[in-house]
């Protein structure tokens, strides 16, 4: 049960056919609350049906009451409150009730509202048939995006019960009662579960939420490289030691071309140094490199110890913190050596991108685009259409296709292949380069190329190449590139740590949301492909 405060309100809000109602009867339920439903109460004010007080009095007279209504509701105490779909639009409404609890939005696809919706007549913003009410969903999507995003806490109603909403929006009840605002993911492993917590400033709290989920105080060792200790390590050196700990710094070098097995050796080296034993925790502080480092060193010191992520970057947060894989490279390709480690904690804190420079950001936009293409046309249209709302919301909707991903397949045994789009590739890429070319620059070549690939075997349409070769020319990533041979590619391909045997496998769209792995399409037809992005 949660700790939530008896004497503080909890408010459902969220776009129509979200399940706000029901939602909200259920958790009262749930929680020996008393519920109220503001489009009731306003029905009851008016004495006639919302769709009538639309038509006899107009959306001005509605937005009155309901603006005066939320007033009302934020002087109880306790309750739970669902509200309309716009009522939270109104700013000054919005800050009543939060100032009398907490916020929580449900979301959903497009696809899935316009499902419960498609057979309701009552529906006064939405008229017309599948397509019109396609339209006006989207565009009211738009105009309240802001609105819905100064929200910290939305769950996703997608293909879930009632039961399994209510139990997301307890876990989000707890998060809030842990720090304020705090989006919690739960991801279940092999190994047990565990939180990833994202929320501006969360660096500053991270040995709170060490402490809070069990980790022993005591050693812990951060592995970091200079630059992100010189603007990060304070906060989190201070955090750390506030709530028990005793921090190691252990400084790795920067760059792809460190992550080497030697590099390693050192890290064995500063653990022993500090003291850590097999209950103590290791903290990677950076990006992917430093994640990947820190995360091996912390399955095979002592046989395995206690995990933490703590990414820097927007492509260590979306893609490398989550999953537990881990790996350092050989000089014949990239992660060929490696372990599945899992984190006890991810902490994710937007603010440290504030110090990352642009073309990181970028190379992480390419794996958000990645995430989109695979299982989430929303945050694909939105990147195409609009740009995020909120660097929080983002990064948490590209994390939850993730999530969903590796629970499937946690050791890459089948399902988990997809999170490869655009990987065989960009991988061959980047080693060409001599890893001059970014990670997330060669993922999105890599898309590009797949997407052309897809194409040539039948498998879409051009639409939908154009769609994503134009959502990655919108974010300033490459869909040329210039200085290498189609052969030097297809050579580095050949030591993919992905093929089977000996052979390549790819990942392709065939819609946005729907993507695919195939073995083997031919070698012309590959070559083909990659010729699409070398630019000569």
């Amino acid at each position: 049960m949660t700790t939530f405060p008896a004497d503080r309100n909890i408010i459902i809000t969220g776009f129509m056919g979200t399940g706000k109602t029901t939602i909200g009867r259920l958790l009262a339920e749930r929680l020996g609350r008393l519920f109220v439903d503001m489009d009731e109460a306003i029905e009851a004010h008016f004495g006639k049906p919302i769709s009538q007080v639309f038509a006899d009095e107009g959306e001005p007279a509605f937005r009155v009451v309901e603006a005066q209504l939320c007033q009302r509701m934020a002087a109880e105490k306790g309750i739970v409150v669902s509200t309309g779909g716009g009522a939270l639009v109104n700013p000054a409404s919005r800050q009543a009730l939060a100032e009398s609890g907490v916020l929580l939005c449900l979301t959903a696809s497009v696809d899935e509202i316009l499902a419960r919706l498609e057979s309701m007549t009552d529906r006064p913003l939405l008229p017309g048939d599948v397509d019109e009410k396609r339209a006006r969903i989207r565009a009211l999507l738009h105009a309240r995006r802001q609105a819905y995003a100064a929200i910290s806490h939305q769950i996703d109603t997608t293909a879930r019960t009632p039961e399994q909403i209510v139990e997301r929006i307890l876990h989000s009840l707890d998060a809030e009662m842990e720090a304020p605002g705090m989006t919690l993911l739960p991801v279940s492993s092999p190994s047990g579960s565990y939180d990833i917590c994202i929320g501006g400033g969360l660096l500053r709290q991270i040995g709170s939420l060490l402490r809070d989920r069990g980790l022993r105080p005591g050693p812990v060792a951060v592995v970091t490289h200079d630059a992100i200790a010189e603007n990060h390590y304070a906060a989190v050196e201070a955090s750390l030691t506030a709530a028990g700990y005793e921090p190691a710094l252990c400084p790795i070098p920067d760059g792809e071309q460190h992550k080497r097995l030697d590099v390693i050796s050192t890290l064995y080296d500063r653990f022993l140094a500090a003291g850590l034993d097999r209950r103590s925790a290791v903290i990677a502080l950076g990006g992917g490199v430093a994640g990947d480092m820190a995360g091996f060193a912390a399955a095979t010191y002592l046989r395995g110890v206690p995990f933490v992520q703590a990414p820097t970057s927007l492509l260590a947060m979306v893609d490398a913190s989550v999953g537990g894989k881990t790996g350092v490279d050989l000089p014949q390709g990239k992660n060929l050596v490696g372990a599945f480690k899992q984190p006890q904690l991810v902490v994710i804190d937007p603010d440290t991108l504030a110090t990352l420079p642009a073309d990181e950001f970028r190379s992480g936009l390419a794996e958000v685009i990645k995430h989109g293409i695979i299982g989430a046309p929303d945050l694909f249209a939105e990147l195409e259409e609009y740009g995020p709302t909120s660097m929080a919301h983002l990064i948490a909707n590209a994390v939850r296709v993730k999530i969903a991903v590796v629970e499937e397949d946690p050791f890459e045994q089948g399902r988990r292949a997809v999170l490869n789009l655009g990987h065989t590739f960009g991988h061959a890429i980047e080693q060409v380069s001599g890893y001059s070319i970014r990670h997330g620059e060669g993922v999105a070549l890599g898309m590009v190329a797949a997407a052309k690939l897809s194409l040539l075997l039948g498998r879409c349409d051009p639409a939908l190449v154009e769609r994503i070769r134009a959502v990655i020319e919108r974010h300033d990533l490459p869909v040329h590139v210039a200085g290498y041979s189609v052969d030097q590619i297809i050579a580095a391909m050949a030591t993919d740590k992905k093929r089977s045997a000996q052979t390549l496998r790819f990942v392709i769209p065939q819609a946005i949301g729907d993507v695919v792995v195939i073995d083997d399409p031919g070698s012309a037809i590959v070559r083909q492909a990659v010729q699409s992005i070398v630019k000569k």
